[in-house]
């Protein structure tokens, strides 16, 4: 081996340099244990001495933010938190550019955009697609042609030429939602958020290891933060219509018993028609109102949180709107916000808007703001206001005063109080918001107020909830696999190869050291199938070495030393073409799953190309130099040992001779997966077919039959299944799944908390059943939702992933092999492959005892498989080839059964080392990766088989005899 010294040089550096990298984790690691011990269960206190050492000096000058920087990130299934795609709503963002027109042509187009919208496909260029097919003028003064936008789209413009213009404000409004949530989270105090744009699809992905508070985030990133002040009617302004709105709804709508009333409300203030309400006993508005709002109260009446929607509906009819009098046309209804100590009732409040029926005053004109407490004790939030917002506050509060009515102080829509003003107009812009706080919303608040309001509302399209005990479950389970199948490695290479073995696994602890190494040096996430991605490596890692070796086998055989076969098996003709076509192959499925990839695919794909590299490196380079070593002190090498020596030897199998047996098996297993998917199906899980699922553990053990039935009480249709132990079910619904706004999710948590109530323990609150802690045992342990949106988003990029790492594999083999024959049987041989794994999912997942969903996981196992079936395939056709370079001969199908042949052993060992390792992380990798790890195991095991007796007779048989001698007699003539 040429410059052996600075090769040498260089790993030892590499070497240092992960050891370095590595030590920022260990001391990031012993912080985080002191904040534990220190804070003693109390997170909160916890984050605040984490946060107060953030700038001190705690590591060779780095400060506690630059350790934690530069430490391996934990992925949430690993370190619990929160994990959510935002999507933006371009529709709106649209809607403002163009002014709230009314345009039908123009909303229409909005409509079947979000009807029309393909998988993958941007929601603007559906509307463009929507709007070209409709006639939409873009730059119409009533589209995107108006006051707002006539700098840059004139009238004249044509639709294509308005399109970039739109798209780059619609970039630009993003760009502001990234910025403003940006700065939420900086202020939320979690440790490491990561928060980042998606391309140009209006997805932002935010992520918060160590998040508990799971409600709370929701909200904070959900909430548009749309501060407004109103002016609010007195209720003898707005009685003579309610009163209208009654009459009018007797005739169309189903009457209800009249509530009983005072005589100081509403009533009061009507007479006789009041009277004659009561004395009907039937009222569909009236009757649903709890209680009026007395003379001189902010809000017109007080109804059941039940009936709200109810109300809603009547107060937007058009034939209701129209009873309206001219001097309430600018009138807007909206409720207050609901008292946790009684949400089952709420306010109706009526609010006066401006001639364009908008808010007298915006949040827009606050400068600062932070929480505090009122008068009377209770959270408030003080805010200052920059000079034209003082001056319109003056205006408003100085009117109010006189007018004896109140300002409602109204945040996305809900009115959060409505105070009065006694003492005349406030000056200076300071005020302060007080009402139906708790002291978290008024830090939430002041904490939006500053950061400032999105652009347009936000949208959970995607969510993963993992609690921190279920992280450290999947930390422990890695753990204990990566740690019997590397031990199960080591035993079984020093085993068959002997001392050269045990050099192997010298190289391998190296490699290891190289992998975590780098991942640390590149801020790489490590998540649970990462791990596992790792413990997969360290089988693929013996590929190279088991390659090196049987080549050197081989040589020593021909009667070579042991030096000249060692360096014969590192050359190029010798053992590194095979290896660099393989780990190639390998790579290019691991790179499309990082494109296509998301969240811990993403981190299993980034370990495993890492692998793949660190793999080479340590296995032509560093056991190169242990070898070395070894012969420089006259060491005996065999490469071997006395129980190992005469295995593969001198075989002679006629495996071209079996491929009609071997075609008729595959048919066979082909026609009944295809048959099986074909009737059956697959257990497509909510990365596919969108919804949500919960892992929710109990004291004891349940029945999923009876909580299902509990559950479609509750949500009309969900699933339960037993997950792991029989007191822990895994729980799918798709229950209001395309529903917006901040509030569903708590929603749908509290009904899953009624729903599973009689199951769970009587002390067990919601605040505990739904968030997370640590130590956290009983409950949802984690959750996950995806919508319909980005689940078509999610199943066409599997499907280009799979149909793309086939295509680029084709045409590299092509190129590689100069026939396209090499490539065609390798594709059709890994195609086998994946039609039987999935042959097996569909008829096995109502059987076996474990989770069988298709998922993304599942797809990063497919595309590992058709990564690993090329990677032994590959390993055969390099054979070939060189049999075809060197030991011409005209018999091709000689040639092509003896290649199988001398490479049966490392074919056996490969295969042999990476199942081992599989079966390892299936049985103690945890309930999470079994499914995963099953489609490997399953892939692998038939993608030996393929190799062996599909890939290359389908090769052969696409050449031909004839074509074959050809081949032969050209390469000998050369």
């Amino acid at each position: 081996m040429q410059n052996r010294g600075l090769i040498k040089f260089f790993a030892i550096i590499f070497a240092l340099v992960c050891v370095y990298q590595l030590s920022f984790t260990f001391v990031a690691n012993s912080i985080v244990s002191d904040a534990k011990a220190f804070a003693k269960g109390d997170t909160a206190k916890e984050l605040r001495y984490l946060d107060s050492i953030g700038k001190e000096e705690v590591y060779l000058g780095h400060t506690y933010k630059e350790v934690t920087n530069n430490q391996i990130n934990k992925g949430l299934d690993l370190e619990g938190g929160l994990n959510v795609i935002l999507q933006i709503s371009v529709k709106d963002v649209l809607k403002g550019l163009a002014n709230d027109s009314k345009n039908p042509a123009f909303n229409k187009a909005l409509a079947d955009a979000k009807t029309n919208q393909k998988g993958n496909q941007d929601f603007i260029d559906a509307f463009f697609e929507a709007a070209n097919a409709g006639n939409v003028r873009l730059s119409a003064a009533d589209v995107f042609g108006n006051r707002n936008l006539d700098e840059v789209i004139k009238f004249d413009m044509t639709n294509k030429q308005v399109e970039p213009i739109i798209k780059q404000k619609v970039q630009e409004s993003v760009e502001s939602a990234f910025k403003v949530l940006r700065e939420r989270i900086d202020k939320f105090g979690v440790t490491q958020p990561n928060i980042q744009l998606l391309g140009n699809s209006g997805r932002i992905l935010v992520e918060l290891p160590g998040a508990k508070d799971v409600d709370r985030i929701k909200k904070l990133l959900q909430s548009t933060a749309q501060l407004e002040f109103w002016e609010t009617y007195k209720i003898e302004e707005v009685g003579q219509y309610l009163m209208a709105v009654e009459e009018a709804l007797k005739k169309t709508e189903v009457a209800v018993k009249a509530a009983p009333t005072k005589t100081t409300g509403i009533d009061s203030l009507l007479t006789d028609k009041a009277d004659t309400t009561a004395a009907a006993g039937t009222s569909p508005f009236l009757g649903k109102m709890l209680a009026p709002g007395q003379q001189g109260a902010p809000h017109v009446g007080t109804f059941a949180t039940k009936d709200t929607a109810a109300i809603n509906g009547y107060l937007k009819r058009a034939d209701i709107k129209a009873l309206l009098p001219a001097n309430l046309t600018n009138i807007r209804f909206a409720w207050g916000k609901t008292n946790e100590k009684n949400p089952d009732i709420t306010d109706l409040y009526a609010l006066k808007g401006t001639r364009d029926n908008v808010a007298p005053l915006s949040g827009g004109v606050i400068v600062d703001a932070k929480d505090t407490f009122d008068q009377m004790g209770k959270p408030a939030v003080s805010m200052q206001m920059n000079g034209n917002g003082s001056r319109k506050w003056e205006q408003i509060t100085g009117a109010v005063s006189q007018q004896g009515n109140a300002i409602a102080i109204v945040l996305d829509n809900i009115v959060y109080s409505a105070p009065g003003v006694s003492k005349g107009a406030i000056t200076g812009g300071q005020s302060e918001i007080s009402g139906n706080f708790t002291i978290d919303e008024t830090k939430d608040l002041a904490n939006i107020l500053r950061a400032g309001k999105l652009p347009a509302a936000a949208e959970i399209v995607q969510s993963e909830v993992v609690g921190p005990s279920l992280g450290q479950e999947a930390i422990d389970n890695g753990m204990l696999s990566f740690v019997i199948g590397f031990g199960l490695v080591l035993l079984w290479m020093v085993v068959y190869y002997g001392k050269t073995g045990f050099y192997a696994n010298l190289a391998l602890l190296v490699n290891i050291l190289f992998i975590f190494g780098t991942l640390a040096s590149f801020g790489a996430v490590l998540t649970l199938p990462g791990i596992a991605g790792i413990v997969l490596t360290i089988g693929m890692a013996v590929d190279a070495n088991v390659i090196i070796f049987e080549r050197a086998k081989e040589e020593l055989d021909n009667g070579k030393s042991v030096q000249e076969a060692t360096d014969y098996a590192f050359t190029w003709k010798g053992a590194m073409s095979s290896i660099i076509d393989a780990n190639v192959t390998t790579a290019i499925t691991a790179i499309i799953l990082l494109v296509f990839g998301t969240g811990p695919i993403q981190g299993f794909a980034t370990t495993l190309l890492i692998g793949i590299f660190t793999s080479v490196i340590t296995a032509v380079f560093v056991t190169r130099m242990f070898l070395d070593w070894s012969l420089s002190r006259n060491e005996k090498l065999a490469y071997s040992t006395s129980l190992t020596k005469t295995w593969f030897k001198n075989l002679n199998i006629d495996f071209l001779g079996k491929k009609k047996i071997a075609y008729v098996v595959s048919g066979i297993l082909i026609a009944l997966s295809i048959f099986s998917l074909a009737t059956k199906g697959l257990n497509q899980g909510v990365d596919f077919v969108g919804g949500r699922t919960y892992q929710v553990r109990f004291d004891k053990a349940v029945s999923a039959p009876d909580v299902a039935a509990d559950l479609v009480a509750v949500f009309g249709s969900a699933e339960a299944k037993i997950y792991g132990g029989n007191n822990q079910l895994k729980i799918t619904t798709k229950y209001k799944i395309e529903e917006e706004g901040e509030g569903v999710d708590k929603e749908v948590n509290q009904k899953l908390y009624e729903g599973l109530k009689k199951h769970l323990p009587a002390d067990l609150t919601y605040d505990k059943f739904a968030n997370l802690y640590e130590g956290k045992q009983i409950g949802i342990l984690s959750s996950a939702k995806v919508t319909g949106t980005i689940s078509k988003d999610i199943k066409t990029n599997s499907l280009w992933a799979v149909l793309g790492s086939l295509f680029v594999v084709f045409v590299y083999l092509m190129i590689s092999f100069r026939k396209w024959q090499f490539g065609l049987a390798a594709v059709v041989a890994v195609a086998h492959d994946v039609i039987i794994v999935l042959g097996i999912f569909s008829f096995f997942y109502t059987i076996l005892p474990f989770n069988m969903e298709i998922d993304q996981a599942f797809i990063a196992a497919i595309l590992t498989v058709i990564g690993y079936s090329l990677n032994d395939t590959v390993i055969v056709f390099d054979r070939v080839r060189e049999y075809l370079d060197y030991n011409s001969s005209p018999d091709f199908k000689g040639l092509v059964n003896k290649a199988l042949n001398t490479t049966l052993s490392r074919t056996i060992n490969t295969s042999a080392t990476t199942l081992v390792v599989l079966v390892a992380i299936f049985i103690f990798g945890g309930e999470t990766i079994r499914g995963f790890v099953f489609a490997i195991l399953v892939g692998i095991l038939v993608g030996t088989y393929s190799s062996l007796f599909i890939a290359t007779p389908v090769m052969q048989d696409t050449i031909g005899d004839k074509e074959g001698r050809k081949m032969a007699e050209f390469k000998k003539e050369d």
